[in-house]
């Protein structure tokens, strides 16, 4: 049996039970949803060797991964949003807006020393919210190199910005 066939019939007969799975943790059956076609496409994209023992235990790992980072991303959004909140006051008094031009200036200033190649995924990973296998398929280039000059520009981010606190 093919790889595509076996996750095909899988598919078929374990889709409610997965869904299932993913609605118990995230409790909105839309994103469980997304969350399951997401397995399944990470499950037919892989490169890793799959049977028909290997493949029940593969897919959960990743559905349950993708509901982490789910829970993650959230969190993060979560955090960002209170911050903004804080600051800002929910009003837009001069004083906030000044605030939130000194820290995009701050942060552009950061972005100014890092070198281009690494500037680029920096954005796109920090400001279009794209992870760095997502970067690597964009941009044409090998995972491990985005993951490294996502790295570099972190660093030289984080020296910076505590330097300029």
């Amino acid at each position: 049996m093919n790889k595509k066939s076996l996750i095909s019939n899988y598919y078929s007969s374990h889709r409610a039970e997965l869904l299932t799975y993913a609605s118990a943790r995230l409790g909105d059956s839309d994103e469980a949803e997304d969350i399951v076609q997401n397995t399944f496409f990470r499950i037919l994209t892989t490169n890793k060797m799959l049977t028909e023992q290997t493949l029940p235990a593969l897919v959960f790992t990743v559905c349950r991964n993708l509901v982490n980072d789910h829970f993650r991303r959230r969190a993060f959004r979560y955090e960002y949003e209170h911050y903004i909140q804080n600051t800002c006051t929910g009003n837009s008094s001069m004083e906030s807006v000044f605030f939130a031009a000194d820290i995009i200036e701050q942060m552009e200033r950061g972005l100014a020393r890092i070198p281009e190649n690494c500037r680029t995924i920096y954005r796109m990973h920090i400001l279009g919210g794209m992870r760095v296998s997502e970067i690597s398929a964009e941009t044409g280039e090998n995972y491990k190199t985005v993951e490294n000059r996502l790295g570099l520009a972190r660093r030289e981010m984080r020296h910076y910005l505590r330097a300029a606190v």
